[in-house]
Protein backbone atom coordinates (compact mmCIF):
# COMPACT_ATOMS: atom_id res chain seq x y z
CA UNK A 1 0.00 0.00 0.00
CA UNK A 2 0.91 3.31 -1.11
CA UNK A 3 2.33 5.42 1.96
CA UNK A 4 2.47 9.43 2.33
CA UNK A 5 5.12 11.13 3.86
CA UNK A 6 4.24 14.89 4.55
CA UNK A 7 6.84 17.81 5.25
CA UNK A 8 7.57 21.40 5.32
CA UNK A 9 4.74 22.95 8.10
CA UNK A 10 5.87 25.72 10.76
CA UNK A 11 4.87 28.74 11.94
CA UNK A 12 4.11 31.26 9.17
CA UNK A 13 3.03 34.90 9.51
CA UNK A 14 -0.33 36.17 8.01
CA UNK A 15 0.43 37.10 4.52
CA UNK A 16 3.87 35.01 4.32
CA UNK A 17 3.88 31.83 2.28
CA UNK A 18 4.80 28.26 2.91
CA UNK A 19 5.34 25.27 0.57
CA UNK A 20 4.10 21.39 2.23
CA UNK A 21 5.93 18.54 0.78
CA UNK A 22 4.33 15.23 0.21
CA UNK A 23 6.67 12.23 -0.58
CA UNK A 24 4.78 8.75 -1.75
CA UNK A 25 6.68 5.33 -1.32
CA UNK A 26 5.20 2.53 -4.01
CA UNK A 27 3.70 3.43 -7.14
CA UNK A 28 2.09 6.32 -8.01
CA UNK A 29 0.29 6.51 -11.81
CA UNK A 30 -0.34 8.73 -13.81
CA UNK A 31 -4.14 8.13 -13.93
CA UNK A 32 -3.60 8.95 -9.95
CA UNK A 33 -5.11 11.67 -8.38
CA UNK A 34 -3.64 13.48 -5.41
CA UNK A 35 -4.80 15.32 -2.88
CA UNK A 36 -4.13 17.75 0.30
CA UNK A 37 -6.31 17.92 2.72
CA UNK A 38 -5.93 19.88 6.73
CA UNK A 39 -7.49 19.46 10.05
CA UNK A 40 -8.09 21.91 12.18
CA UNK A 41 -8.76 20.81 16.20
CA UNK A 42 -12.32 20.15 17.01
CA UNK A 43 -13.00 19.51 12.66
CA UNK A 44 -13.15 16.42 10.44
CA UNK A 45 -10.55 16.42 7.82
CA UNK A 46 -11.39 18.16 4.66
CA UNK A 47 -10.28 18.51 1.35
CA UNK A 48 -8.35 20.90 0.64
CA UNK A 49 -6.47 20.72 -3.36
CA UNK A 50 -6.39 17.85 -5.50
CA UNK A 51 -4.15 17.28 -8.58
CA UNK A 52 -4.41 14.96 -11.67
CA UNK A 53 -0.87 13.40 -11.71
CA UNK A 54 -0.89 13.06 -15.67
CA UNK A 55 -1.31 16.81 -17.08
CA UNK A 56 -1.99 18.68 -13.97
CA UNK A 57 -5.57 19.38 -13.80
CA UNK A 58 -6.39 21.01 -10.22
CA UNK A 59 -9.03 21.29 -8.32
CA UNK A 60 -9.70 23.62 -5.21
CA UNK A 61 -11.87 24.20 -2.34
CA UNK A 62 -13.31 27.73 -2.60
CA UNK A 63 -11.72 29.06 0.17
CA UNK A 64 -8.26 28.40 -0.44
CA UNK A 65 -8.76 29.39 -4.51
CA UNK A 66 -6.27 31.83 -5.42
CA UNK A 67 -3.84 31.56 -1.91
CA UNK A 68 -2.93 28.26 -2.56
CA UNK A 69 -1.32 26.15 -5.64
CA UNK A 70 -1.16 22.28 -5.79
CA UNK A 71 1.67 20.89 -7.87
CA UNK A 72 3.27 17.76 -8.62
CA UNK A 73 6.85 15.95 -9.47
CA UNK A 74 5.47 12.75 -11.03
CA UNK A 75 9.70 11.48 -11.32
CA UNK A 76 10.20 12.31 -7.90
CA UNK A 77 6.09 11.27 -6.56
CA UNK A 78 5.98 14.68 -4.94
CA UNK A 79 3.17 16.51 -4.52
CA UNK A 80 3.28 20.48 -3.22
CA UNK A 81 1.12 22.61 -1.62
CA UNK A 82 2.41 26.35 -1.93
CA UNK A 83 0.14 28.60 0.43
CA UNK A 84 0.36 31.94 -0.34
CA UNK A 85 -1.54 34.91 1.84
CA UNK A 86 -1.90 32.25 4.43
CA UNK A 87 -4.86 33.15 7.09
CA UNK A 88 -5.24 32.47 10.96
CA UNK A 89 -8.00 30.00 9.97
CA UNK A 90 -5.28 27.72 7.62
CA UNK A 91 -4.18 27.15 10.65
CA UNK A 92 -4.60 22.97 10.79
CA UNK A 93 -2.51 19.72 10.48
CA UNK A 94 -2.29 19.01 6.54
CA UNK A 95 -2.15 15.80 5.17
CA UNK A 96 -1.86 14.41 1.90
CA UNK A 97 -3.19 11.03 0.29
CA UNK A 98 -5.52 10.25 -3.06
CA UNK A 99 -7.32 12.63 -3.77
CA UNK A 100 -10.14 10.68 -4.86
CA UNK A 101 -10.73 7.52 -2.72
CA UNK A 102 -7.97 8.37 0.39
CA UNK A 103 -6.44 5.52 1.52
CA UNK A 104 -7.67 4.05 4.88
CA UNK A 105 -3.92 4.65 6.64
CA UNK A 106 -2.88 8.42 6.84
CA UNK A 107 0.26 9.66 7.41
CA UNK A 108 1.15 11.61 10.07
CA UNK A 109 0.91 15.00 9.01
CA UNK A 110 2.76 18.09 9.32
CA UNK A 111 1.25 20.87 11.20
CA UNK A 112 0.64 25.08 9.93
CA UNK A 113 0.21 27.28 12.66
CA UNK A 114 -0.66 30.69 10.88
CA UNK A 115 -0.02 33.92 13.59
CA UNK A 116 1.24 36.92 13.82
Amino acid sequence: QVQFVESGGGLVQPGGSLRLSCAASGSIFSTDTMGWYRQAPGNQRDLVARILMSGGSTYYVDSVKGRFTISRDNAKKTVYLQRNSPKPEDTAVYYCNYGIRPNACWGQGTQVTVSS
